[in-house]
């Protein structure tokens, strides 16, 4: 085609702000403001006339970096490789080293995968497909997307930010967790590997005594990294390892993120394959170890009766949320950076079963681990008894039944952080070159942790970005202001009761908000947006309709499950009281006390900072307290994506009139 057979209407020329001397249609008063043909193409690279609509014409701007009405380009992946990566490195996380195997081994060992998978297909796979769809569609963080589908739940894409924000806070605590013990495995012997004694008299030693009722690694991990305090209410003291290593760890993520996805995309190329490779390192080490197959045994066999439990049901439905990063807004804001023909529905169902998988693969060299260590422990136990054989046979079977217990040891062995930084440490002292383990194994633990931060906090990001609260300040000046505020607030867990502040966020500031946020969404796509209309989006994108399980899902199952779960969480909550540990050092070993009553305060102004955003941003556009501008929707070309795939019109069936509310 020449030059002078192409419409007038097409502008070649660079990026700029749409033309206001031109007649622009009015914006529908749709709230969902679906886009049409006449609607205004904001900051699209092109304008595309009546002749450009056609399939010689559709490569020059469809996959170009489609631009918001500011002016600005929207960056976009540089192959679907770098996308796919991302998603990977932010749905495998540090959960999937240790809460993952931690709750298998409390809640039955393989009957929790039975609860678990129906739970990632219910739940996991749709969500993920919804919110992927989402931010492809509306080309737009949280904020901008779910003001766009309406004005009344911009608070919706608030929560999700603020929920972010929060994690992001205390997840960076964990990396600087990595960094200490990373920068302590460059010697030998292992600074864990023994308790620190002192030398008397005629050559007598003399271990510390906290750390000989502990264990090196246990009294390594409360007593010289995190130098924890009796209690919460404890006066808090600053431990300035906790706080150097909090600060590097936000330079690390400032410097791996400054240029958003750009620079994203190019880490995650080795953040997301390293840890799949250490994790086959360990699993070969893991199954030759002795008595790895008592690990493997406690966590396969299941115990079905677990199954009638509720509990069991109420952590697999949460772990999904963790596992994915379901509610969060990243996953929004990550797949606006899609090209509009993007397959994302190939890339949920591989991102999500490559979890799943990766999950069980985990929990198959953490038990592999836990085996080894607690099978070295039942033998040291069986041997001290020999060692007292003047006591008789009547003793050491008594002493079998009750402290040489393998099952209650493997037990102790895997909770919460404990898992990777005292368990691991443990059996990588048995290790030969126990040195090269330790950096291996934190080197994975930090990669995991930087993955998830990406999405984390561009999730953070992209809502401001797109509420335009800094239009003059570049990008990179943002995320260094971003960072930098996170890094003077996250200074609260740098302190010696800073554990039980993170113990606080990290019990409170996400799991009731993100049950709140996923059950929402569900409502707003189901009866606000539609899904006849998200049916038709989808097709633009993919050339197919989403199929009617998903539809079930998103309008039925979802909201009915995190329903339950909502409510389960609030009858367990106020039946059995809210606890945390602490670190006795007088016995050795951490103990449950319960939370005073100002951190229970400080639990309830976590989660209502974020959920509160959604009925407030309701009422103050209802009520007109503050004028709330409609969202001007991002540039996406339906017309010529209906013309390149010769989409017809759908006439709804009789089962989507009545059971998914279509509307033709």
């Amino acid at each position: 085609m020449s030059d002078q057979e192409l419409d007038p209407g097409i502008e070649m020329d660079r990026l700029a702000l749409p033309n206001l001397n031109k007649e622009v249609p009015e914006p529908s008063n749709d709230p969902r403001l679906s886009l049409t043909a006449s609607t205004p193409s904001y900051g699209s690279t092109l304008s595309i006339g009546p002749i450009a609509s056609t399939a010689n014409l559709l490569r020059i701007d469809l996959e170009q970096k489609i631009s918001r009405h500011t002016g600005e380009e929207r960056e976009l992946w540089d192959n679907r490789f770098q996308f796919m990566l991302s998603l990977i490195g932010y749905a495998v996380g540090l959960g999937n080293v240790w809460r993952f195997p931690y709750l298998t081994q409390k809640n039955g060992g393989g009957a929790f995968l039975v609860p678990y998978a129906i739970m990632l297909a219910i739940e996991g796979i749709p969500l993920f497909f919804l919110e992927l769809a989402i931010g492809q569609r509306l080309r737009k963080g949280a904020i901008g997307a779910w003001t766009q589908v309406s004005p009344y739940l911009g608070g919706l894409g608030i929560a999700s930010a603020v929920v972010s924000f929060n994690v992001a806070l205390y997840y960076n605590t964990i990396m600087a967790w990595c960094l200490i013990y990373l920068g302590q495995s460059f010697q030998s012997p292992l600074p864990w590997a023994s308790c620190p004694h002192r030398v008397e008299g005629n050559s007598t030693v003399i271990l510390d005594p906290e750390c000989e009722k502990s264990s090196p690694t246990t009294y390594f991990w409360y007593r010289e990294t995190l130098n924890t305090a009796p209690t919460v209410e404890s006066p808090p003291s600053l431990n300035w390892k906790m706080c150097v290593g909090l600060v590097a760890a936000w330079i690390i993520v400032y410097c791996c993120i400054i240029k958003g996805i750009k620079s994203t995309g190019k880490v995650v190329y080795v953040t997301a394959t390293f840890p799949y490779l250490v994790l086959i390192i360990f699993f070969f080490r893991g199954v030759t170890l002795h008595g790895f197959e008592k690990g493997l045994e406690h966590l396969f066999v299941p115990e079905w009766g677990r199954l009638k439990d509720p509990q069991v049901w109420l952590d697999a439905a949460t772990q999904i949320f963790y596992s994915f990063g379901l509610a969060f807004g990243c996953l929004i804001a990550l797949s606006s950076y899609n090209p509009v023909r993007s397959n994302f529905l190939k890339e949920t169902l591989f991102v999500t079963i490559c979890d799943f998988f990766t999950s069980i693969f985990t929990a198959t060299v953490v038990f592999s681990v836990l085996g080894f260590k607690a099978t070295m422990a039942f033998e040291q136990c069986i041997a001290d008894h020999t060692n007292h054989s003047t006591m008789g046979p009547h003793l050491e079977s008594s002493h079998n039944t009750s402290e040489c217990n393998f099952k209650k040891l493997i037990e102790e062995s895997a909770s919460g952080t404990g898992l990777a930084f005292i368990a691991f440490t443990d059996a990588i002292n048995q290790f030969p070159v126990a040195p090269l383990w330790a950096v291996l194994f934190f080197l994975m633990l930090l990669t995991l942790g930087l993955d998830s931060m990406f999405g984390t906090l561009e999730g953070a990001l992209t809502s401001i970005n797109d509420m335009m609260l800094f239009p003059r300040i570049r990008k990179e000046v943002v995320c260094g202001i971003v960072c930098l505020v996170s890094c003077v607030v996250s200074l609260c867990f740098g302190t010696t009761t800073g554990p039980y502040v993170f113990s606080l966020f990290d019990s409170f500031s996400a799991n009731i908000p993100l049950l709140i946020i996923a059950f929402t969404e569900c409502i707003a796509v189901s009866y606000i947006y539609g899904l006849k209309q998200l049916s038709e989006d989808i097709e633009l994108m993919l050339g197919t309709r989403p199929s009617y399980f998903f539809l079930f899902c998103w309008r039925f199952l979802a909201p009915t499950a995190m329903f339950v779960i909502f409510v389960a969480s609030l009858f367990a909550i106020f039946k059995e009281g809210v606890a945390y540990e602490a670190w006795d050092a007088e016995q050795g070993m951490p103990v449950l006390l319960p939370w005073p009553w100002w951190c229970q305060i400080m639990a309830v102004v976590l989660i209502l900072a974020s959920v509160l955003w959604i009925p407030g941003v309701a009422l103050v556009k209802y009520f007109g307290f503050v004028e709330v501008k409609e969202e001007p929707p991002a540039f996406f070309p339906a017309e010529e994506l209906r013309e390149e795939r010769g989409i017809q019109p759908h006439y709804s069936t009789p089962v989507e009139k009545y059971l998914f509310g279509f509307r033709d």
